[in-house]
C-alpha cells in the first residue's frame, strides 16, 4: 500500500517521465495508424509495415477508406490486406 509522501520534487517527475520517439518516415507513421485503426494484430504488425513501405500513401489510404467502407464488422484487418493484395 503506498503512502502519501506529500508534493514531489520537479526534477524527479521529470526524469521519471520516458519520452517516446517520433517514428522516422512518414509510411511508419501511416503504418501504426493503420494497426490502431483497424486492431490489427501483433503477428501482422510487420505485414503493415512492409506493405506501407512499398506502395503509395494515396494507395494505402484508399484501401483502408474502402476497408472502413465495406467491411463494417468482422475481422477488418484481413480485408484490408486483401485490397492491398489486388495491387
Amino acid at each position: 500500500m503506498k503512502t502519501d509522501k506529500g508534493f514531489e520534487n520537479l526534477s524527479n517527475i521529470l526524469k521519471s517521465k520516458k519520452a517516446k520517439k517520433p517514428p522516422a518516415y512518414e509510411w511508419q507513421e501511416l503504418a501504426l495508424r493503420i494497426i490502431s485503426e483497424l486492431s490489427i494484430p501483433n503477428f501482422k504488425r510487420n505485414a503493415v509495415f512492409k506493405v506501407c513501405k512499398e506502395n503509395s500513401k494515396i494507395y494505402i489510404e484508399r484501401c483502408l477508406n474502402d476497408t472502413k467502407e465495406l467491411c463494417p464488422a468482422g475481422q477488418k484487418w484481413k480485408y484490408f490486406f486483401k485490397l492491398i493484395s489486388k495491387s
